[in-house]
């Protein structure tokens, strides 16, 4: 008996592209290449729209005349629910370039699609965003531990100051009341910043 093999789903991509003829061109150059195109639209006005119902892997504009309509709609998008975005464009210069990468593009091809080669540029373009990708959640995450050390360092030298305490018995009384309360070290030591720093009327020891 021979184990089951299980296909990937085809990456699902949503087309930009003004021109109809180039457009169905490069759709039926997707097909054959494993994308499932979700849909086709000639203008990047209903982008977001399509974005947010058809949750694509990947969306791949070209147009002959981008403007700042369309870099406001990728700025949107990115921010929200950020996509791999190749761009294709004999028009744009550098500034309107360089504006292009800050609203999210991924790739910009400056010059005119190529349906033959869009496939290996789409590949290139989920590449370089899975590797951003990955380098952003560990500054993220990197962001995250500073403040939370942050916080845990104005949190013991209030219970120093306060109760009169060493460090280590600071950090102990911190660690407990994480643990009692089932939260964060970062999160515990916020709450105790908020009641210390209240008058003194209002306290209670932690």
């Amino acid at each position: 008996m021979t184990a089951a093999t299980t296909t990937a789903a085809p990456l699902r991509l949503i087309l930009v592209d003004d021109n109809r003829e180039r457009a169905a061109a490069v759709e039926a150059c997707l097909a054959l290449s494993g994308f499932a195109v979700l849909s086709v639209i000639p203008t990047a006005s209903g982008l977001l729209f399509q974005m947010a119902q058809q949750e694509p892997d990947v969306v791949v504009i070209a147009l002959d005349s981008p403007d700042r309509d369309v870099l406001e709609s990728l700025s949107i998008a990115s921010s929200h629910n950020p996509r791999p975005v190749v761009m294709f464009s004999e028009a744009g210069d550098q500034g309107f370039i360089g504006d292009a990468i800050r609203a999210g593009v991924t790739a910009y091809q400056a010059e005119d699609i190529n349906p033959d080669r869009v496939r290996a540029v789409i590949d290139v373009a989920m590449a370089q965003f899975a590797a951003y990708k990955g380098l952003r959640q560990e500054l993220d995450q990197t962001r995250a531990q500073l403040a939370e050390r942050k916080l845990v360092e104005k949190a013991k030298g209030l219970l120093m100051t306060i109760h009169k305490v060493s460090e280590e018995e600071a950090y102990s009384t911190l660690r407990k009341l994480a643990m009692d309360q089932h939260q964060s070290l970062g999160a515990t030591a916020r709450g105790v910043i908020t009641l210390l720093q209240q008058p003194k009327s209002a306290r209670r020891r932690p």
